[in-house]
């Protein structure tokens, strides 16, 4: 593995020095610790709202970190969810008086940390609720939905979540409007290319040339076949059907589409994906929004291509 790396052990510190320094205006920590990521400015009297888990994942987790999104951020090691007593620590600091709402994906760790964390804020009469994400359709059959991963599906969550506390509303609706976009994104996803862990710094699996994996996890969970590399009209294609038939969506059913590469696609290929995903949708007799590419959450040097849909909701 060829990567710009001083001690792989000391990977998700030297980065959290680096971005402290880039962003000195914006964000800071708190309890002496790093790992505690938080917005440097506060709104008083507004629903504070959190996320966390493991690094390896930029944006996600800590990169919605800001006004209008997210007011702070647990911060893990690799693929690991970061402490109780660290996201403690955040709810604390985020805490203005109108209560905190915990937003992170559906992974055991996460669920584990995160619930013994709301105890302990509850012990000092902080409000805390919960929403877990968990929308990616091959993970889990229909009636299971609650096994599902959460993946880039997440991004919703945060920005609608981020938007509404924003606008000062009280938790209880801040909270409605977190949980139905949950139940109004889906995801799907295919692999390239293994994912290359800087500590271990070889694959954590095979993916032969000329093939991809459908459905493969974000941290690298198997998917569910292992299919011949088609074109990327195809790809899209096979995966908005899996999507839009779990829903399901109907026709004239207007949909936002964010064509996620997980930092190591390329910009252009998110880009010739944002074109055929109109096209497959218009096949389908759905309305598109105009199509997002982002590059989040990178899966170490995974070429892949997570695609979440989400409908537009009213309130």
């Amino acid at each position: 593995m060829q990567r710009l790396v001083n001690d792989p052990t000391k990977y998700v510190d030297e980065m959290l020095e680096g971005l402290y320094r880039a962003a000195p205006d914006k964000i800071t920590y708190v309890a002496e610790d790093p790992r505690c990521l938080v917005k440097k400015h506060k709104k008083a009297g507004k629903v504070g709202l959190v996320t966390g888990g493991g690094s390896g994942h930029l944006l996600l987790f800590l990169g919605y970190v800001g006004e209008g999104m997210l007011d702070g951020c647990g911060v893990g090691g690799v693929f690991q969810s970061p402490s109780p007593e660290q996201i403690l620590e955040i709810t604390k600091d985020v805490n203005q008086g109108a209560g905190v709402i915990y937003i992170y994906g559906n992974y055991g760790g996460d669920i584990m940390n995160f619930g013994m964390a709301k105890d302990m804020a509850e012990v000092e009469d902080i409000e805390v609720r919960e929403v877990i994400a968990g929308e990616d359709v091959l993970s889990s059959p229909k009636g299971q939905e609650d096994k599902r991963r959460g993946v880039a599906g997440i991004f919703y969550v945060f920005k609608i979540a981020g938007a509404a506390a924003e606008a000062m509303l009280p938790i209880d609706e801040v909270e409605r409007l977190a949980q139905k976009t949950c139940a109004n994104v889906r995801t799907c996803g295919m692999a390239l290319s293994p994912c290359i862990i800087p500590e271990k710094g070889k694959a954590n699996f095979e993916l032969p040339e000329g093939k991809m994996e459908i459905g493969m996890g974000i941290h690298g969970e198997p998917g569910i076949k292992l299919e011949d590399l088609k074109s990327a009209d195809a790809i899209v294609d096979q995966m908005l059907g899996a999507v839009l038939e779990d829903l399901p969506y109907v026709k004239g059913d207007e949909v936002s589409v964010l064509i996620n590469g997980l930092g190591a696609t390329p910009q252009e290929e998110l880009y010739i994906g944002c074109a055929a995903s109109p096209r497959s949708l218009t096949l389908r007799a759905s309305r598109c929004s105009t199509p997002t590419s982002e590059s989040m959450p990178p899966r170490w040097i995974w070429p892949a291509c997570p695609l979440p849909c989400s409908s537009l909701m009213t309130n």
